[in-house]
Protein backbone atom coordinates (compact mmCIF):
# COMPACT_ATOMS: atom_id res chain seq x y z
CA UNK A 1 0.00 0.00 0.00
CA UNK A 2 1.44 3.42 -0.60
CA UNK A 3 2.29 5.58 1.75
CA UNK A 4 -0.05 8.83 2.28
CA UNK A 5 1.31 11.93 1.16
CA UNK A 6 0.86 13.98 4.26
CA UNK A 7 3.27 10.94 6.02
CA UNK A 8 5.68 10.89 3.05
CA UNK A 9 5.93 14.91 4.18
CA UNK A 10 6.11 14.23 7.89
CA UNK A 11 8.72 11.95 7.51
CA UNK A 12 11.33 14.39 5.02
CA UNK A 13 10.36 17.67 7.39
CA UNK A 14 11.74 15.30 10.21
CA UNK A 15 14.37 14.14 8.67
CA UNK A 16 15.66 17.39 7.50
CA UNK A 17 14.87 19.14 10.71
CA UNK A 18 16.64 16.71 13.13
CA UNK A 19 20.28 16.33 11.64
CA UNK A 20 23.33 18.19 12.52
CA UNK A 21 24.62 17.82 9.12
CA UNK A 22 23.47 18.13 4.92
CA UNK A 23 21.72 15.00 3.57
CA UNK A 24 22.11 13.76 0.31
CA UNK A 25 18.96 12.60 -1.54
CA UNK A 26 20.29 9.02 -1.86
CA UNK A 27 20.63 9.40 2.01
CA UNK A 28 17.18 10.51 2.52
CA UNK A 29 15.78 7.69 0.09
CA UNK A 30 17.56 5.32 2.44
CA UNK A 31 15.75 6.74 5.09
CA UNK A 32 12.24 7.15 3.70
CA UNK A 33 10.53 4.04 2.97
CA UNK A 34 8.59 5.61 0.21
CA UNK A 35 10.88 7.04 -1.40
CA UNK A 36 12.88 3.77 -1.36
CA UNK A 37 9.62 2.23 -2.93
CA UNK A 38 9.55 4.86 -5.86
CA UNK A 39 12.89 3.67 -6.42
CA UNK A 40 12.80 0.23 -6.19
CA UNK A 41 9.07 -0.05 -8.49
CA UNK A 42 9.84 2.59 -10.81
CA UNK A 43 12.91 4.57 -11.30
CA UNK A 44 15.84 6.89 -9.87
CA UNK A 45 13.56 9.55 -12.07
CA UNK A 46 10.45 8.74 -10.65
CA UNK A 47 12.50 9.07 -6.93
CA UNK A 48 14.14 12.21 -8.23
CA UNK A 49 10.62 14.14 -9.11
CA UNK A 50 8.56 12.84 -5.97
CA UNK A 51 11.90 14.74 -3.45
CA UNK A 52 11.42 18.04 -6.03
CA UNK A 53 7.98 17.95 -5.68
CA UNK A 54 8.04 17.25 -2.10
CA UNK A 55 10.82 19.56 -1.03
CA UNK A 56 8.53 22.38 -2.83
CA UNK A 57 5.37 21.38 -0.90
CA UNK A 58 7.31 21.87 2.03
CA UNK A 59 9.15 25.52 1.26
CA UNK A 60 5.04 26.18 0.52
CA UNK A 61 3.99 24.97 4.28
CA UNK A 62 6.98 27.29 4.88
CA UNK A 63 9.95 25.36 5.66
CA UNK A 64 13.03 26.42 5.17
CA UNK A 65 15.30 24.19 3.25
CA UNK A 66 19.14 24.76 2.88
CA UNK A 67 20.98 23.79 0.19
CA UNK A 68 25.07 23.13 0.69
CA UNK A 69 26.60 21.90 -2.66
CA UNK A 70 29.69 21.45 -1.10
CA UNK A 71 28.60 19.21 1.44
CA UNK A 72 29.17 15.77 0.35
CA UNK A 73 31.73 15.41 -2.40
CA UNK A 74 30.32 17.49 -5.18
CA UNK A 75 26.27 16.20 -4.28
CA UNK A 76 23.79 18.99 -3.31
CA UNK A 77 23.01 18.30 0.60
CA UNK A 78 19.77 19.49 1.94
CA UNK A 79 19.17 20.52 5.84
CA UNK A 80 16.50 22.82 7.78
CA UNK A 81 18.26 24.27 10.67
CA UNK A 82 16.10 24.54 13.59
CA UNK A 83 17.30 28.51 14.12
CA UNK A 84 15.74 28.83 10.95
CA UNK A 85 12.56 27.35 11.28
CA UNK A 86 11.58 28.71 14.81
CA UNK A 87 9.23 31.36 15.21
CA UNK A 88 8.19 33.42 18.06
CA UNK A 89 4.31 33.08 19.44
CA UNK A 90 1.89 35.34 16.87
CA UNK A 91 0.29 37.74 18.79
CA UNK A 92 -1.98 40.26 16.13
CA UNK A 93 -4.69 42.80 17.56
CA UNK A 94 -7.78 43.31 15.55
CA UNK A 95 -6.39 46.20 13.12
CA UNK A 96 -3.14 44.56 12.95
CA UNK A 97 -4.66 41.49 11.61
CA UNK A 98 -7.33 43.12 9.34
CA UNK A 99 -4.26 45.42 7.67
CA UNK A 100 -3.13 41.67 7.00
CA UNK A 101 -6.61 40.83 5.32
CA UNK A 102 -6.36 43.38 3.09
CA UNK A 103 -2.63 42.81 2.20
CA UNK A 104 -3.67 39.90 1.15
CA UNK A 105 -6.18 40.65 -1.37
CA UNK A 106 -3.47 43.43 -3.00
CA UNK A 107 -2.36 40.38 -5.27
CA UNK A 108 -3.64 40.36 -9.21
CA UNK A 109 -1.67 37.25 -9.80
CA UNK A 110 -2.92 33.67 -9.33
CA UNK A 111 -0.16 32.10 -7.84
CA UNK A 112 0.46 35.12 -4.96
CA UNK A 113 -3.29 35.10 -4.50
CA UNK A 114 -2.74 31.51 -3.42
CA UNK A 115 -0.04 32.17 -1.34
CA UNK A 116 -1.50 35.22 0.62
CA UNK A 117 -4.69 32.91 1.20
CA UNK A 118 -2.60 30.07 2.41
CA UNK A 119 -0.58 32.47 4.73
CA UNK A 120 -3.80 33.74 6.35
CA UNK A 121 -5.08 30.43 7.49
CA UNK A 122 -2.20 29.14 8.89
CA UNK A 123 -2.32 32.40 10.66
CA UNK A 124 -6.25 31.81 11.62
CA UNK A 125 -5.07 28.21 12.76
CA UNK A 126 -2.44 29.90 15.37
CA UNK A 127 -5.44 31.55 16.65
CA UNK A 128 -5.08 35.23 15.32
CA UNK A 129 -8.34 36.80 15.54
CA UNK A 130 -9.16 37.14 12.12
CA UNK A 131 -12.81 38.28 11.05
CA UNK A 132 -15.06 39.17 8.33
CA UNK A 133 -15.99 42.36 7.38
CA UNK A 134 -19.44 43.34 6.41
CA UNK A 135 -18.97 44.08 2.80
CA UNK A 136 -15.63 45.51 1.11
CA UNK A 137 -14.34 49.15 0.96
CA UNK A 138 -15.68 50.36 -2.42
CA UNK A 139 -12.06 51.11 -3.64
CA UNK A 140 -8.99 48.13 -2.99
CA UNK A 141 -5.38 48.02 -3.40
CA UNK A 142 -4.08 46.47 -6.36
CA UNK A 143 -0.76 44.95 -7.18
CA UNK A 144 -0.10 43.27 -10.69
CA UNK A 145 2.73 41.09 -11.56
CA UNK A 146 2.48 40.61 -14.92
CA UNK A 147 6.70 39.70 -15.76
CA UNK A 148 7.95 36.61 -16.33
CA UNK A 149 10.85 37.37 -13.99
CA UNK A 150 8.96 37.88 -11.17
CA UNK A 151 8.06 34.69 -9.64
CA UNK A 152 11.96 32.92 -10.67
CA UNK A 153 13.30 36.70 -9.27
CA UNK A 154 11.33 36.32 -5.46
CA UNK A 155 12.09 32.39 -5.35
CA UNK A 156 15.40 33.17 -5.85
CA UNK A 157 15.69 36.32 -3.24
CA UNK A 158 13.63 33.69 -1.08
CA UNK A 159 16.07 30.95 -1.32
CA UNK A 160 19.55 33.13 -1.32
CA UNK A 161 20.42 31.64 -4.94
CA UNK A 162 22.11 34.05 -7.70
CA UNK A 163 20.73 34.44 -10.90
CA UNK A 164 22.27 35.38 -14.39
CA UNK A 165 19.39 37.33 -16.57
CA UNK A 166 19.71 39.33 -19.87
CA UNK A 167 19.18 43.14 -19.23
CA UNK A 168 18.61 46.13 -21.45
CA UNK A 169 19.09 49.31 -19.96
CA UNK A 170 17.53 52.73 -20.67
CA UNK A 171 18.48 54.15 -23.76
CA UNK A 172 20.45 51.16 -24.70
CA UNK A 173 20.17 49.30 -28.33
CA UNK A 174 20.84 45.84 -27.02
CA UNK A 175 21.01 43.94 -23.72
CA UNK A 176 23.68 42.83 -21.57
CA UNK A 177 23.91 39.53 -19.56
CA UNK A 178 23.74 40.28 -15.76
CA UNK A 179 25.35 38.14 -12.62
CA UNK A 180 23.05 39.59 -9.78
CA UNK A 181 22.54 37.78 -6.00
CA UNK A 182 19.19 39.10 -5.57
CA UNK A 183 17.96 41.16 -2.63
CA UNK A 184 14.74 42.40 -2.87
CA UNK A 185 11.77 42.94 -5.30
CA UNK A 186 9.03 45.78 -4.24
CA UNK A 187 6.49 47.65 -6.22
CA UNK A 188 7.21 51.58 -7.08
CA UNK A 189 4.45 53.48 -9.10
CA UNK A 190 3.21 50.83 -11.14
CA UNK A 191 6.42 48.94 -11.38
CA UNK A 192 8.26 46.01 -10.23
CA UNK A 193 12.14 46.27 -9.37
CA UNK A 194 14.35 43.91 -8.16
CA UNK A 195 17.82 45.16 -5.33
CA UNK A 196 20.86 42.96 -5.39
CA UNK A 197 24.51 42.48 -5.38
CA UNK A 198 26.01 42.80 -9.23
CA UNK A 199 29.08 40.59 -9.00
CA UNK A 200 30.44 41.72 -12.04
CA UNK A 201 30.27 46.07 -11.47
CA UNK A 202 31.16 44.85 -7.72
CA UNK A 203 28.41 46.99 -6.73
CA UNK A 204 24.82 47.21 -5.74
CA UNK A 205 22.26 48.01 -8.18
CA UNK A 206 18.26 48.29 -8.53
CA UNK A 207 17.10 46.60 -11.63
CA UNK A 208 13.19 47.35 -13.09
CA UNK A 209 11.90 44.07 -14.12
CA UNK A 210 9.86 45.11 -17.23
CA UNK A 211 13.77 45.80 -18.83
CA UNK A 212 14.59 41.88 -18.18
CA UNK A 213 14.54 39.76 -21.73
CA UNK A 214 14.94 36.06 -21.92
CA UNK A 215 15.03 33.92 -19.10
CA UNK A 216 16.12 34.21 -15.19
CA UNK A 217 18.49 31.41 -14.96
CA UNK A 218 18.77 30.50 -11.47
CA UNK A 219 23.02 29.70 -10.35
CA UNK A 220 24.73 27.35 -8.09
CA UNK A 221 26.96 28.83 -5.29
CA UNK A 222 26.38 30.97 -1.82
CA UNK A 223 26.06 34.33 -1.99
CA UNK A 224 29.46 36.49 -2.17
CA UNK A 225 28.43 40.04 -0.62
CA UNK A 226 26.30 40.46 2.47
CA UNK A 227 22.86 40.93 2.41
CA UNK A 228 21.87 44.31 4.23
CA UNK A 229 19.75 44.04 7.28
CA UNK A 230 17.68 46.16 5.50
CA UNK A 231 16.86 47.27 1.87
CA UNK A 232 15.55 50.72 0.94
CA UNK A 233 14.66 49.38 -2.72
CA UNK A 234 12.05 52.65 -2.66
CA UNK A 235 14.55 55.24 -1.97
CA UNK A 236 17.38 53.85 -4.69
CA UNK A 237 15.18 53.60 -7.40
CA UNK A 238 14.35 57.21 -6.12
CA UNK A 239 17.86 58.36 -6.68
CA UNK A 240 18.28 56.55 -9.86
CA UNK A 241 15.21 58.58 -11.17
CA UNK A 242 16.23 61.62 -9.84
CA UNK A 243 14.03 61.91 -6.97
CA UNK A 244 15.51 63.97 -3.98
CA UNK A 245 18.38 65.16 -6.04
CA UNK A 246 20.45 68.54 -4.92
CA UNK A 247 22.26 69.17 -8.38
CA UNK A 248 20.08 70.63 -11.30
CA UNK A 249 20.36 70.21 -15.21
CA UNK A 250 19.73 72.73 -17.95
CA UNK A 251 17.89 71.56 -20.96
CA UNK A 252 15.80 72.55 -24.23
CA UNK A 253 12.82 71.32 -24.63
CA UNK A 254 10.61 71.55 -27.85
CA UNK A 255 7.65 73.58 -27.81
CA UNK A 256 4.71 71.35 -27.42
CA UNK A 257 7.12 68.49 -26.33
CA UNK A 258 8.48 66.89 -23.32
CA UNK A 259 5.44 66.54 -20.93
CA UNK A 260 6.84 65.04 -18.29
CA UNK A 261 9.73 66.72 -18.05
CA UNK A 262 8.10 70.11 -17.76
CA UNK A 263 5.98 68.53 -14.69
CA UNK A 264 9.43 67.67 -13.24
CA UNK A 265 10.90 71.67 -13.67
CA UNK A 266 12.50 74.12 -11.12
CA UNK A 267 11.83 77.16 -13.60
CA UNK A 268 10.71 77.03 -17.39
CA UNK A 269 11.83 79.98 -19.40
CA UNK A 270 11.08 80.76 -23.21
CA UNK A 271 14.65 80.24 -25.03
CA UNK A 272 13.29 81.22 -29.15
CA UNK A 273 10.23 80.52 -30.88
CA UNK A 274 11.14 76.60 -30.78
CA UNK A 275 12.22 75.84 -27.41
CA UNK A 276 11.79 75.86 -24.03
CA UNK A 277 14.47 76.33 -21.24
CA UNK A 278 14.21 74.33 -18.19
CA UNK A 279 15.73 74.24 -15.07
CA UNK A 280 15.28 69.99 -13.46
CA UNK A 281 16.79 67.91 -11.00
CA UNK A 282 19.66 65.96 -11.78
CA UNK A 283 19.89 62.43 -10.54
CA UNK A 284 21.50 58.94 -11.83
CA UNK A 285 19.26 57.76 -14.57
CA UNK A 286 18.28 61.56 -16.21
CA UNK A 287 20.75 60.93 -18.99
CA UNK A 288 18.64 57.68 -20.51
CA UNK A 289 14.96 59.93 -19.91
CA UNK A 290 16.06 62.41 -22.33
CA UNK A 291 17.39 60.02 -24.82
CA UNK A 292 14.28 59.05 -24.75
CA UNK A 293 12.60 61.99 -25.77
CA UNK A 294 14.58 61.75 -29.40
CA UNK A 295 14.96 65.16 -31.31
CA UNK A 296 12.64 67.13 -28.93
CA UNK A 297 15.36 67.74 -26.18
CA UNK A 298 18.63 69.94 -25.86
CA UNK A 299 20.78 69.25 -23.39
CA UNK A 300 22.52 72.55 -21.97
CA UNK A 301 24.45 71.34 -19.04
CA UNK A 302 26.18 69.78 -17.04
CA UNK A 303 28.93 68.66 -18.98
CA UNK A 304 28.74 65.13 -17.68
CA UNK A 305 24.97 64.46 -18.14
CA UNK A 306 25.51 65.67 -22.26
CA UNK A 307 28.31 63.01 -22.53
CA UNK A 308 25.90 60.53 -21.20
CA UNK A 309 23.55 61.11 -23.55
CA UNK A 310 25.91 60.99 -26.56
CA UNK A 311 27.07 57.67 -25.14
CA UNK A 312 23.48 56.60 -25.03
CA UNK A 313 22.11 58.06 -28.65
CA UNK A 314 25.09 56.47 -29.99
CA UNK A 315 24.50 53.12 -28.45
CA UNK A 316 21.50 53.27 -29.85
CA UNK A 317 21.76 54.68 -33.33
CA UNK A 318 25.41 53.45 -34.37
CA UNK A 319 26.54 56.53 -34.22
CA UNK A 320 30.57 56.24 -34.81
CA UNK A 321 31.65 59.62 -35.32
CA UNK A 322 30.52 63.45 -34.10
CA UNK A 323 28.26 65.05 -36.79
CA UNK A 324 26.71 61.80 -38.19
CA UNK A 325 22.83 61.06 -38.85
CA UNK A 326 21.74 57.97 -38.99
CA UNK A 327 17.99 57.00 -38.38
CA UNK A 328 16.98 60.66 -38.04
CA UNK A 329 19.43 60.98 -34.69
CA UNK A 330 21.59 64.00 -35.00
CA UNK A 331 24.80 64.27 -32.27
CA UNK A 332 26.31 67.62 -33.18
CA UNK A 333 29.55 68.53 -32.25
CA UNK A 334 29.07 72.47 -33.21
CA UNK A 335 31.34 74.69 -30.63
CA UNK A 336 28.66 74.58 -27.59
CA UNK A 337 28.67 71.38 -27.54
CA UNK A 338 25.51 70.72 -27.32
CA UNK A 339 23.32 67.77 -27.70
CA UNK A 340 20.75 67.06 -29.82
CA UNK A 341 18.99 63.84 -29.46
Amino acid sequence: MAIAKAERLMNLALCLMNTRRPLSKKELRESIEAYREAWQNSSEEAFNRMFERDKDDLRELGLVIDVDENALDGELGYLARADRNRLPEIALDAEEAAALTLAARVWQQAKMSGAASGALQKLRAAGVPFTETEGRPALEPRIPAREAAFEPLLTAARDRRPVTFDYRKAGAAAAEQRSVEPWALECWRGHWYLAGWDRDRENARVFRLSRITGKVRARSGAFLGTVPEHVDVRATVAKFAGEGATATAVVRIRRGAGFPLRTKALSTRRADDHWDELEIPYGNGLGADLAEFGPDVLVVGPEELRADVVDRLRAVAGVVADGAVVAGVLVDSAETESVRA
